[in-house]
């Protein structure tokens, strides 16, 4: 009796981990769906302009208009241009050659090193690889720059 007594212990305590760890498995599983949906999950929302989005504010008119209104072109030259501007790297005309860029204005227009700023020349790429500069923001670039102004 004793000894029946000692394996039906076993089996209860085999059972008993068993129907732990299975228990464990699901809810890892369940916490493991619910990481995936929230990778899967949408990081945002089109909103179009004069629409409600989410937030309940209505869309800014003019995202053009908003982006220049914050648009620093000292900070902007810094983060994209200095590394060829301050350096010449690849034949780009140096920021403190100020005698190059009053020739360069004077022979060229100020309006055409905008259009080789916004296309790209030679070496540079398009926009100097600013992709959320306007062609306003271009513009304030080449100004700082040059040290020309539009006019």
């Amino acid at each position: 009796m004793f000894h029946m007594g000692l394996n039906s212990r076993v089996v209860k305590f085999g059972l008993l981990i068993l129907g732990i760890s299975v228990a464990g498995t699901a809810m890892s599983q369940s916490v493991r769906d619910q990481q995936i949906a929230e990778r899967l999950a949408p990081a945002g929302q089109v909103c179009l302009a004069g629409e409600d989005c989410a937030s309940g504010a209505p869309a800014a008119t003019s995202t053009a208009a908003a982006s220049s209104a914050a648009f620093d072109a000292g900070a902007t030259y810094d983060q994209y241009c200095a590394m060829c501007h301050n350096t010449g790297m690849a034949g780009a005309p140096r920021r403190e050659d100020a005698d190059h860029w009053t020739a360069r204005v004077a022979d060229a227009g100020f309006s055409t090193l905008v259009g080789n700023a916004i296309n790209g020349v030679n070496a540079m790429p398009p926009r100097g690889m600013c992709a959320t500069c306007s062609d306003d923001d271009i513009a304030s670039l080449v100004e700082y720059l040059s040290g020309a102004s539009a006019e």
